[in-house]
């Protein structure tokens, strides 16, 4: 059987990407097909480089080649993509993804640090706007506490970069240690700032740490640009679940799609390898299952965990290997395919 440039596409629309359930070549994912012979050069391009299913899709992909085509020479290389709503919610940014909790003291900062430090660790082009603007901790965790937020000729802000991402803090812009007590008012201008007068640059994902409570910068948030989704962080505790189940409906009034939870401070490891789960079990799991929300991740609690945002550099990039940074960066890849589900939703039908 002579091999073809049709005939290899044909093979191919019969592999669906498994999140968005759609083929290959209909998500105009195959970018390169070359043929040298009985060889199959291709270039799958990826709806997020954090793609957490890319193995099984080059598994389907060699499958459908050798059943249809009776082709086993295949070069796959992988690139990516990230697929944003039709209309852009900033110049250059892609998508933007906000962490919320409901409450403080669930590690969402945390979260939300090693959340943006894992998608750039996959390649992905990331920005981080610390929207904590009575509390902001994000200029510790990336070490660039102390430094001041430049504008350009233009008067934008030119965001800090610390471990592959853009960084933007009301942090970097007033003295360490000042009490804010702004109103309403002051807060949604301000955060118009930071968000619309930032030079951003080209984002794949522009992740917002957002304050505890579902108070006004969640509102002006959700007014100022369209959010691709929200993503929760809790405790399995009941007394957490509580105002994280006030933010998921605050969430769902403003139109916000909520992605998944990740279940921080999930247990302790304890040295025979047992857990130990310290805030109560399976809160998270129980919850989401009633509001049919995936649970991203359960991430235990490790010194390294605390030690790396003290020290000024996220878990992830500091220690690969703690069980913590592992499980922070599969929830990270799984947020990934479900920001790609949900982009790919409000795209029109063609």
């Amino acid at each position: 059987m002579t091999i073809t440039h049709e005939s290899v596409l044909d093979a191919l629309k019969t592999v669906e990407d498994p999140e968005l359930h759609q083929d290959l070549v209909s998500l105009g994912m195959v970018a390169k097909v070359e043929i040298d012979g009985d060889a199959v050069d291709l270039r799958i391009d990826l709806t997020t480089p954090a793609c957490p299913l890319k193995g099984q899709i080059e598994r389907d992909v060699r499958e459908a080649l050798a059943t249809a085509l009776g082709v086993t020479k295949v070069a796959i290389a992988f690139g990516s993509q990230v697929r944003g709503p039709q209309q852009q919610p900033l110049p250059g940014v892609k998508t933007i993804l906000a962490v919320g909790s409901g409450k403080g003291g669930v590690g969402k900062s945390t979260v939300a640090a090693n959340l943006a430090a894992s998608l750039a660790l996959e390649g992905a082009s990331v920005g981080l706007l610390d929207a904590d603007i009575y509390g902001p901790s994000q200029t510790t965790m990336f070490g660039v506490e102390g430094r001041r937020l430049l504008a350009d000729d233009e008067k934008r802000i030119v965001p800090l970069e610390g471990h592959g991402v853009k960084l933007v803090s009301i942090g970097n812009l007033v003295e360490p240690g000042q009490a804010l007590t702004w109103r309403g008012p002051i807060l949604h201008g301000t955060l118009t700032q930071l968000l619309q007068q930032t030079v951003w640059g080209e984002l794949d994902y522009l992740v917002v740490d957002l304050p505890p409570g579902t108070g006004d910068v969640q509102l002006s948030l959700a007014q100022l640009v369209p959010l691709t989704g929200m993503v929760l962080v809790t405790t399995p505790q009941d007394v957490a679940l509580a105002d994280v189940k006030r933010a998921y409906t605050m969430a769902r009034k403003t139109h916000v799609p909520v992605l998944g939870v990740v279940e921080n401070m999930s247990y302790y490891l304890l040295p025979d390898g047992e857990r130990d789960f310290i805030f109560g079990e399976g809160g998270a799991d129980r919850w989401a299952e009633e509001e049919r929300l995936p649970v991203l991740g359960h991430i235990p609690i490790t010194r390294a965990l605390r030690e790396s945002g003290d020290l000024g550099a996220p878990l992830v990039v500091t220690d690969a290997d703690d069980a913590s940074a592992l499980e922070l960066r599969r929830a990270a890849r799984m947020l990934a395919g479900q920001m790609s589900v949900q982009a790919m939703a409000t795209l029109p039908v063609v």
